[in-house]
């Protein structure tokens, strides 16, 4: 299915841009402590470092986050929860960039990131649903139970008739004295007769 090229272009796209963030956060930290610059009489020295941190930091998260994208796609099921979070997480960051780089660098840079946001949703809602396995259907005439049960039926009446038999046996070959059979080799008793007054 389209799902796991998806996922493994997602991973692609988010380790790119850890790498991108990362290099660019230590470039601008190296151009301020070389130019000797301040910002609002910031030393700039704290600024290059926490510009360099700052780096660090969102490159690991995006580094994460495409591990995450990577397993969803080697493994092909749906990310866990810390999986499923660094994704969503991953999402509303790339629409706030998107909103916020309209203006500041311009429409080819929205539109990175509503691609870069497209991918990361798709991966999401693409193992979104639960999949069920194929269920091994039941065999003919009911499983294992019923079968169970078929046979201790089929020792009561096994029982019975032979009951019935051996109660034939004992009432002899069924004859009466009237010379009617009994039905079934049981003992039919005729009814008395009236008594005259």
């Amino acid at each position: 299915m389209v799902r796991r090229p998806v996922a493994w272009v997602t991973a692609l796209v988010l380790l790119a841009e850890a790498i991108g963030v990362a290099l660019l956060n230590w470039f601008l930290g190296v151009v301020v402590d070389r130019q000797d610059m301040s910002l609002a009489g910031l030393d700039s020295d704290t600024m290059a470092v926490s510009s360099k941190i700052g780096g660090l930091v969102f490159g690991l998260y995006f580094v994460a986050c495409a591990v995450s994208a990577l397993l969803v796609g080697v493994r092909d099921r749906a990310p866990g929860l810390v999986g499923r979070v660094l994704l969503i997480s991953a999402a509303v960051v790339h629409a706030l960039l998107g909103a916020f780089t309209v203006g500041l660098v311009g429409w080819g840079a929205f539109v990175f990131m509503m691609v870069v946001l497209g991918l990361i949703v798709f991966t999401l809602l693409a193992y979104d649903r639960r999949e069920v396995g194929p269920v091994d259907a039941a065999p003919p005439g009911g499983g294992g139970d019923g079968e169970g049960l078929r046979r201790e039926d089929g020792a009561g009446q096994g029982a019975g008739q032979g009951g019935a038999v051996d109660l034939g046996k004992d009432a002899g070959d069924g004859r009466h004295g009237d010379g009617r059979h009994g039905d079934g080799g049981t003992t039919v008793v005729p009814p008395p007769a009236p008594s005259a007054s």
